[in-house]
């Protein structure tokens, strides 16, 4: 067992419970151990066998085994309310642990190849070594070096390139270079050391020794492992020769040296360091990128006549080695393109390796043989050697065997290259073809794995279980080649060709992706019993091919003529007989195919036994090494180089959510290229690969499905609850259906280390929003609970409930935002007087704000009293700007001759009009003021001068309010206070106690605290009396005159005023209600205010101007109820109908100066309206004196009434 790196503490896998389950059996075991160890030495002797003990023992086993039972179906209940799939089956997703059956052989070669024939023992060591490092090297490259180059200048976005970032990514990747340079060199020794141990095997010199019989030995093994070498060469050489960033970086950093060398002293490196360098680089780019890694391995010099081997000289090893190559392609051949093929590709690629070798070395073409090679690009046009690296053999052989190339015909050659765009169109027709019947097969094979996995071995037919079980694994591994082979051909043709793929086809191909990582998936998933399965398999295997070995030793040491030849075959055969009796490691079997290569001369074996073992061997192969075939063939890390499918494959997905759950399989085959991303070294960690991968598929997903999505079911949500709308047509015949219900039911998908939950992703996405919504609007709540309601219904989403009050908070506009903005706030508020309440005039929503006394309280105890002060003080500023636009007005000279004249004609007039100023001259100085022109909305002088008063007025009224509020909020904050006449000292009362620093300066703070709560509450600041005696100075004194007039333009602003209110309450009715109101009492507080800074109450009040109107409407009604007892004699309708409105016109008109003369009544009240100001004057001395009387004014005496 070995922890797997994805490890994620998932307590419910089986390995986890099985462990706890053997600790517990440990523990009860040790336990009962130690009971019976504890008998005491003396009652040992003298005990006698009564046969209780026995008794004792067996109700003690009885008990342990129920125990054992009763705990073991307890681990298991708990086991499956933890896990969430059914049976024995491993998560692909959650692996704390892997199972690994490889098996490791122990042993070195030198003990696993023992036989009494030492010079045989020599040969099959030297070729079974060479094999094992060939491998080892293989392995390296393909994890190592493959990766490494392939990846480099990845992870770095186009856009956010720093300058000398190229080259900063090329220096850390001289060293890989450096190793990948050694590498290629150890290579070219294993080579020529290959090449020269068959070379003196076979021997055309007469004189050489012969070091065993080898006329009919074909060490067929040796040649395919010297192509796979030669593949890994050819390999780097494809991929240097397609990197293109890599070669610009290389030219660029090389330009880099060059300044360096001209100043090397600015980039403190010693000069002496720099040659070495220089010299450095150029080997590695002669050696490495200039495509000749392959080149330079065959032109080799492998005739070494200090070795004594002759090489291109030597007719029986040309012959041998051309001999093999046949034979291999043969093989090859046959298989290519059909159904059972597994890796024939890559050994074509090595035939075509060995052939240039041969070629380069002895110099001889076999015509036939070449075209041979040729003609199988017919059928497989190009070859992936790994990832993303294709391979077009053609092009291949003509360059590097020119003479054979010269003697072919050009249109052959021709036709062969244009065979690949007629691969790529069949390949485009019969992709969905090739797709169904795959499904077909891969999933009745899936059905398969599952029934014979199911199923307990019976005892009588235990041989036909294993051989049907290994040969539906290896049907498995055939199905994962095919598919496999058929994603990368086509998808690396068509991007080395870059031609476009249609969407089909794209799809297609993402379906067999999916496909392959079934395979790989069902594998896994009954990783226990294939893991079980295997041994037995193998040893079944293992058994079969000793019998067939037995059977030919047994032929071999029946013939009685003796020669070595034959002592040869029966060593090499007694050494295959050795290496199957053990496990079935890697060097074992190589052993074992070595020792037949030997041991099948002399027809040992008939035709009929031959075959059979040949292909038991195969199977055992297969076998022995199923997990990493699995692997290997199910691996998908090339899509990394073709993640443009990524987001058609999303829309696919989105599109047909039917079978939303194959999205597993997709980001599985996605997460396959990290383990390869390891080896990238052009970064400074690879962690930053990785991260901009994850980022890159991360922001696709998001975009093509899980934001799709979340709208998608935002929208329909919306829809059904505004069904009454009719918004458009949701009539499923007509617009279809799609159920998106379908990806809530999915599992967390894995991906790096992080589980994308599609339904948590909706469900946060959809709480997030209706909870935005919500507090923008909160009249609203009713449709977004409505809306949650139906996400749980019809899409099973668990939706958190808001907890937003359904009504609006008791906050109001905020006190310090009224304070910077006052200006705006007294034009678009409307004040209340009697209510002490501000109402929004217009707005934009459904809904008008209002502002009163406990929204101002509220504001008040967040901000602290002291804000009741600074607002006082913002509201001064105001009025100072307000009232300089009130003298200019007051100033005007059509205005002052107005108001002069209108002065001297009342004092002239007053007796005959009995002291009352006449209605008509007041509408006259309307209409009059009217002609002086109006502002484009329709508004006179008046009118706006009316508004300037009303918003004076309505700064007072925020004044009163504000005080008001801080009423409202001391008293509500002093309510705990027993007895406010009677407050105890709590700093006194700490110090007698000798109390602590800390308590004491608490206690002064408290008492502090208190002290400003009294007070305050006890009288509240007369802010109104501080804004008249501010003012009321300035306002009386001698150089502004001319606002003694003001009292003689109040009753032309009432009449004005009137007209205004009475159109707005109008509106009230109308469906366009803009400029509506029905209270606006700030032009009362205005008109008193100022009456009181002028001091002119008294001359107001001497135009007895509102008995004026009244006599003026009570006259006018009159004379229409005469008129009306007039016409009812003549009944004419009309007449009477005009009648009544005037009547209800006149009702109306002297109701609104009825409500104004109370409004600026009530409003003069908080002016002190009953004193002129002298006689406050005169007031304030008396006290004075009263003070200097008495010491001290008694303080029952009240002072001035805190109106509110």
């Amino acid at each position: 067992m070995n922890t797997s790196d994805h490890s994620q503490n998932h307590e419910t896998h089986h390995g986890t419970v099985k462990l706890h389950f053997l600790i517990a059996v440990f523990r009860v075991t040790y336990a009962g151990g130690m009971a019976v160890e504890t008998i005491a030495p003396d009652w040992e002797f003298d005990r006698f066998d009564d046969g209780s003990q026995k008794i004792h023992t067996e109700v003690q086993l009885k008990n342990y085994s129920k125990f054992l039972e009763g705990y073991t179906s307890q681990l298991r209940g708990i086991e499956e309310a933890l896990d969430d799939s059914i049976g024995d089956v491993w998560d692909f997703t959650l692996d704390p642990i892997a199972l690994k059956l490889l098996p490791y052989e122990q042993s070195s070669l030198l003990e696993l190849i023992k036989t009494d024939n030492k010079v045989l023992n020599k040969v099959i060591t030297v070729y079974a070594a060479l094999c094992s490092e060939v491998k080892k090297l293989k392995y390296e490259a393909e994890t190592k070096f493959y990766n490494g180059s392939l990846y480099y200048g990845e992870g770095v976005s186009d856009t956010s390139v720093v300058e000398g970032e190229c080259q900063i990514q090329m220096g850390r990747f001289i060293s890989f270079l450096q190793e990948l340079s050694c590498f290629v060199s150890r290579c070219y020794e294993v080579v020529v050391n290959i090449v020269h141990q068959l070379a003196a095997l076979y021997n055309s010199n007469k004189g050489a020794t012969k070091i065993i019989e080898s006329s009919g030995v074909h060490f067929q093994i040796v040649y395919e492992h010297l192509g796979e070498l030669l593949v890994v060469l050819l390999t780097l050489d494809e991929i240097m020769e397609n990197h293109g960033t890599l070669k610009d970086h290389w030219k660029m950093y090389k330009r880099l040296l060059k300044s360096v060398h001209h100043n090397p002293g600015k980039f403190s490196i010693p000069e002496e360091k720099l040659k070495p360098f220089e010299k450095l680089l150029l080997k590695l780019e002669g050696q490495l990128l200039d495509g000749m890694i392959l080149q330079a391995c065959v032109e080799q010099r492998f005739d070494d006549p200090g070795e004594g081997v002759a090489v291109a000289k030597n007719s029986a090893f040309a012959e041998e080695f051309a001999f093999n190559i046949r034979t291999i392609f043969t093989n090859v051949e046959s298989k290519i393109g059909e159904p059972s093929e597994i890796d024939q590709r890559d050994k074509y690629a090595g035939v075509c390796g060995l052939f240039v070798l041969h070629f380069h070395i002895f110099r001889s073409v076999d015509k036939k043989f070449y075209k041979a090679l040729l003609d199988v690009c017919k059928k497989v046009p190009a070859v992936t050697l790994t990832a993303n690296i294709i391979w077009f053999p053609d092009t291949f052989l003509i360059a590097k065997v020119p003479a054979a190339a010269k003697l072919m015909d050009k249109k052959s050659l021709q036709a062969i290259r244009a065979q690949r765009d007629t691969y790529l169109q069949q390949r485009a027709q019969t992709l969905t073809k090739d797709v169904q019947s795959y499904y077909v097969f891969v999933t009745s094979w899936m059905m398969k794995m599952e029934s014979i996995l199911s199923k307990d071995h019976k005892s009588d037919k235990l041989a036909d279980d294993l051989n049907s079980r290994c040969n539906v694994f290896v049907q498995g591994i055939l199905y994962a080649y095919s598919i496999s082979t058929i994603i990368k051909t086509t998808m690396n043709m068509y991007m080395s060709m870059q031609r476009p793929m249609t969407k089909t086809s794209v799809k297609a191909l993402c379906r067999l992706v999916e496909l392959l990582k079934a395979v790989e998936h069902t594998f896994h998933r009954r990783s226990m019993v294939v893991a079980d399965s295997v041994s037995h398999i193998t040893q079944q295997l293992q058994s079969q091919a000793l019998n067939a070995i037995g059977n030919a030793k047994k032929r071999v040491i029946s013939d009685k003529k003796y020669s070595e030849q034959r002592l040869d075959v029966l060593s090499s055969l007694v050494l295959a007989e050795n290496a199957l009796s053990g496990p079935s490691t890697k060097e074992r079997r190589l052993v074992v195919s070595l020792a037949l290569c030997v041991g099948t001369q002399l027809k040992t074996f008939k035709d009929e036994e031959l075959l059979p073992l040949q292909l038991v061997l195969k199977k055992l192969d297969l076998i022995s090494e199923l997990r990493e075939r699995v692997k290997l063939q199910c691996d998908c890390s090339f899509l990394y180089w073709h993640r443009a499918v990524f987001p058609i494959y999303l829309d696919d997905v989105y599109d047909n959510a039917v079978d939303a759950a194959r999205i597993h399989y997709m980001f599985s085959a996605l997460r396959d290229s990290v383990s390869s991303m390891m080896h990238a070294k052009h970064m400074e960690s690879c962690d930053q690969l990785l991260e901009s991968y994850d980022k890159e598929i991360m922001d696709v997903f998001n975009e093509h499905l899980l934001d799709k999505l979340c709208k998608e079911i935002e929208k329909d949500l919306r829809l059904s609850v505004h069904t009454h709308l009719k918004l458009d047509d949701r009539n499923p015949f007509k617009v279809g259906m799609k159920d998106l219900a379908h990806f809530f039911s999915l599992k967390p998908i894995r991906f790096f280390n992080r589980f994308i939950h599609i339904k948590a992703y909706v469900t946060h996405y959809l709480d997030k929003t209706f909870y935005n919504l919500t507090t923008v609007a909160l009249h609203d709540w009713a449709t977004y609970s409505e809306m949650r309601n139906l996400a749980t219904q019809r899409y099973g989403l668990t939706m958190t409930e808001a907890h937003l009050p359904s009504q609006t908070l008791e906050q109001g506009l905020d006190v310090l935002e009224i304070m910077r903005n006052i200006h705006v706030f007294v034009s678009r508020y409307l004040y209340n007087l009697n209510n002490q309440i501000f109402i929004e005039k217009a707005s934009n929503n459904k809904h008008l704000n209002t502002i009163n006394i406990r929204h101002i309280a509220n504001s008040i105890r967040t901000h602290g009293t002291g804000i009741m002060n600074t607002t006082v003080n913002f509201t001064y500023q105001f009025l100072r700007k307000k009232f300089y636009i009130f003298s200019q007005f007051m100033y005007d000279e059509h205005i002052k001759s107005r108001l002069i004249k209108d002065i001297r004609f009342f004092r002239e007039t007053k007796d005959q009009s009995d002291q009352k100023y006449p209605f008509e001259r007041a509408e006259k100085f309307n209409r009059g003021i009217r002609k002086l022109g109006i502002t484009p909305d329709g508004q006179s002088y008046l009118d706006q001068f009316r508004q300037l008063i009303s918003q004076i007025g309505n700064a007072m009224g925020y004044v009163r309010m504000i005080r008001s509020g801080g009423l409202h909020c001391c008293s509500s904050a002093i309510r705990f206070v027993p007895d406010l006449e009677d407050i105890v000292n709590f700093e006194e009362l700490v110090k007698e106690e000798g109390l602590s620093e800390e308590t004491q300066r608490a206690a002064s703070v408290l008492d502090s605290v208190l002290g400003d709560l009294t007070s305050n509450s006890a009288e509240g600041t007369e802010y109104f009396k501080m804004l008249v005696a501010v003012f009321a100075p300035e306002f009386r004194s001698a150089k502004n005159m001319h606002l003694r007039n003001f009292y003689m333009i109040v009753p032309p602003l009432t009449v004005n005023f009137v007209e205004h209110s009475i159109s707005c309450k109008e509106k009230l009715n109308k469906k366009n209600k803009s400029g509506a109101a029905f209270t606006d009492d700030g032009f009362a507080m205005g008109v008193a205010y100022i009456l009181k800074l002028l001091d002119q109450y008294l001359e107001f009040d001497s135009l007895h101007w509102f008995q004026a109107v009244r006599d003026k409407y009570k006259k006018e009604m009159n004379a229409v109820v005469k008129e009306q007892n007039v016409q009812s004699a003549s009944q004419d309708e009309k007449l009477l109908q005009t009648m009544n409105l005037t009547q209800k016109r006149l009702d109306i008109y002297l109701q609104e100066f009825e409500l104004l003369h109370f409004s600026l009544s009530s409003a003069r009240i908080f002016f002190r309206a009953d004193k002129t100001a002298a006689e406050e004057t005169q007031e304030k001395k008396d006290k004075e004196e009263a003070a200097k009387a008495g010491g001290t004014p008694d303080s029952s005496t009240p002072t001035e009434p805190a109106s509110k």
